[in-house]
C-alpha cells in the first residue's frame, strides 16, 4: 500500500531539525514525531498535531461550521441539513429525503447535495431535476447519515491554506475535464488522465462510472462513450476538488491582501492554526474583497497539500518547505 505524501515528507524532512518520525509500519498512515527535546507529536494522514480537537471537529461538520461563521459575520452558502430515514427516526425528526426535496424546490434548482462531514469532494453533486436530486441525496447518505442541501453558486473556486499568521499556499480549483483528440471516447480520455495522475504521484477518488459524470455529460447531450472533437474541453464534474481529479492554478503570489487578511482572521476566529479556507468568488482572488461578491464554501482543519504539490516542480519543492514549516510549528 502506498504511503500518504504527508508521511513520506515528514519522514524525509524531520532530520533537518533533529527530529525523527516513527511510522506505523503496516499502512504508514499514522506516525509519531519525536523532537530533540523529547517532545512527541502525532499525525494521521493529512491531520497533523496543530489544531485543537473541538475546533477541528466543528470544521469537519459543514453545517456547524457555517453556523458559527455566519454568526461572526462571514458570508456563507445558504443551506440546510437533512437526515437518513433511520437517523431521522432515531432523533425524532421529519427532516428526511422528501423534506430535503421540498427545501430544494424552495431554494430553486440547481442545488448542491453533499455529505455533511466528508471532505475531498466525496459525494458532492450539482443537481437540476427531481430524479437526480433523489439519486444524489441517497448517494450522499451512503457516506454520511447527514446530508447538506445548498444553494448552487457561480464564480471561481479557490483554496487558501493558512498557518498561524501566514498564507502558505493559494490556488484556483478547476473541475475535472478532458481534452478531445477527435478519436478517443471520454472514457478513454479519462483513463489516460488517471494514468497521468498516478504517474505524477497524485491519487484521485474518481471513477469512470461515477453517476455524477453521467449527469454532467447528459446536460450537454453527451455520454461517457461520446468522442469529443480535437481540442474540445469537456468538463466531467461540477465540483472542483483536486481529490476528484480537478486541476489547479497557483495564485499564491497574486492573492489580494484583503483576502489574505480574511483567511487568516477566519482561521483564528474558528480556533484553528492550520486551515484550508475554500472560497467562491465572483471575480478573482487578486481582487479587493470589498469590491467583489464572495462566499466561504467551507473550512478544512486538515488541508492536505499533496494535490497542490502535483501542479509542478516549483509547487512540489514548495510543499516540502511548507511541511517543514508545519513541523517546526508542532515542536
Amino acid at each position: 500500500m502506498k504511503k500518504p505524501l504527508v508521511s513520506i515528507l515528514l519522514k524525509k524532512i524531520a532530520p533537518r531539525i533533529g527530529a525523527q518520525v516513527n511510522l506505523e509500519p503496516k499502512y504508514g498512515w499514522a506516525g509519531q514525531i519525536v523532537f530533540r527535546s523529547g517532545h512527541k507529536r502525532y499525525f494521521r494522514a493529512s491531520t497533523v498535531d496543530l489544531n485543537p480537537v473541538g475546533s477541528s471537529d466543528i470544521a469537519k461538520d459543514k453545517d456547524f461550521a457555517a453556523y458559527f461563521m455566519k454568526k461572526m459575520g462571514y458570508p456563507v452558502v445558504t443551506g440546510e441539513t437533512f437526515f437518513s430515514s433511520e437517523w431521522a427516526d432515531a432523533i425524532g425528526s421529519d427532516r428526511n429525503i422528501d423534506a430535503a426535496y421540498s427545501y430544494a424546490q424552495g431554494l430553486g434548482f440547481p442545488v448542491i447535495v453533499k455529505p455533511n462531514s466528508k471532505s475531498q469532494g466525496a459525494g458532492v453533486a450539482k443537481v437540476f431535476i427531481k430524479r437526480d436530486f433523489y439519486r444524489a441525496f441517497r448517494a450522499a447518505l451512503k457516506k454520511d447519515r447527514v446530508a447538506l442541501v445548498q444553494e448552487a453558486l457561480s464564480g471561481k473556486d479557490y483554496r487558501v491554506v493558512v498557518l498561524d499568521d501566514k498564507i502558505i499556499s493559494a490556488y484556483e480549483r478547476i473541475p475535472l475535464s478532458v481534452i478531445g483528440d477527435g478519436r478517443s471516447t471520454i472514457t478513454k480520455l479519462l483513463e489516460r488522465k488517471q494514468k497521468f495522475f498516478k504517474k505524477s504521484g497524485r491519487d484521485t477518488l474518481i471513477k469512470t462510472d461515477d453517476f455524477r459524470i453521467a449527469m454532467k455529460l447528459a446536460r450537454s447531450g453527451l455520454t461517457i462513450s461520446s468522442i469529443p472533437q480535437k481540442g474540445a474541453c469537456v468538463f466531467l464534474l461540477d465540483n472542483a476538488n483536486l481529490s476528484t481529479g480537478g486541476d489547479s492554478r497557483d495564485v499564491t503570489d497574486s492573492i489580494h491582501p484583503s483576502f489574505a487578511t480574511l483567511a487568516i482572521r477566519l482561521t483564528k476566529d474558528m480556533g484553528l492554526r492550520f486551515c484550508g479556507v475554500d472560497l467562491m468568488i465572483e471575480g478573482e482572488l487578486s481582487d479587493n474583497a470589498a469590491k467583489v461578491k464572495y462566499w466561504i464554501l467551507e473550512i478544512n482543519a486538515a488541508p492536505g497539500l499533496d494535490h497542490y504539490g502535483a501542479i509542478g516542480k516549483k509547487q512540489k519543492k514548495l510543499v516540502e518547505s511548507l511541511y517543514l514549516t508545519v513541523l517546526k510549528a508542532m515542536e
